[in-house]
């Protein structure tokens, strides 16, 4: 089943449809939360969408595959954004649920399901924001060393692009904050771009 689940998902990201909107969303919301015991809810939006499979995996009948976004949300703290999948015998019936961390998920998501976050996300922000400083900070250390290895010329390059990408990152987090949404502080809404770049530069400096 962990083998169907890796080929499913793989086979269902190259073949989106239309968003879905049927029972099947319930019927395997209502299956992920009692198999996993947490309070996860679904995006329902364009990334919600239906493969219809109507074939047996081993000794089980699949109609159809339900894969989207969600997210297992905490009481006080940052929720886990995740993507799922979710094989159904019939559009009422889920048979199997799996989901994977979504790594790529907006920050402002994390602070920002919980009700009671919602009411003061900024701790929220600051943790997530040291969290991906410290990542970043790890991912420099090494370029750093490789940098140092080849001589002055590739520091001093080194330090010039560390330099101008948080020139970059604060002027366009300050662009952003003129365009929160509504309900969300532009300084709050600043927080969340400035983790969300940061998040990235540490992928790239990997």
């Amino acid at each position: 089943m962990r083998f169907a689940f890796a080929f499913f998902l793989v086979m269902f990201s190259a073949g989106a449809a239309g968003q879905y909107s049927g029972p099947a969303v319930d019927a395997c919301l209502a299956y992920a939360k009692r198999e996993q015991k947490q309070n996860i809810v679904f995006e329902r939006d364009q990334n919600l969408q239906i493969e219809r499979y109507t074939r047996k995996l081993g000794s089980q009948f699949v109609s159809s595959i339900l894969t989207g976004n969600g997210a297992v949300v905490y009481d006080g703290a940052p929720s886990a954004e995740l993507s799922f999948v979710c094989l159904l015998a019939d559009d009422r019936r889920a048979v199997f649920f799996q989901w994977v961390a979504r790594h790529n998920a907006p920050a402002a998501m994390h602070c920002l399901r919980d009700p009671n976050l919602q009411k003061a996300p900024r701790p929220c922000f600051d943790l997530l924001l040291r969290i991906a400083e410290q990542d970043l900070t790890i991912a420099y250390t090494d370029r750093f060393h490789e940098a140092n290895q080849r001589g002055e010329s590739a520091l001093a390059a080194f330090r010039k692009s560390n330099d101008e990408w948080r020139q970059y990152r604060d002027a366009e987090c300050a662009r952003r904050r003129d365009f929160s949404p509504s309900g969300v502080s532009p300084d709050d809404y600043a927080i969340a771009c400035s983790i969300d770049l940061t998040r990235r530069r540490a992928l790239d400096m990997r």
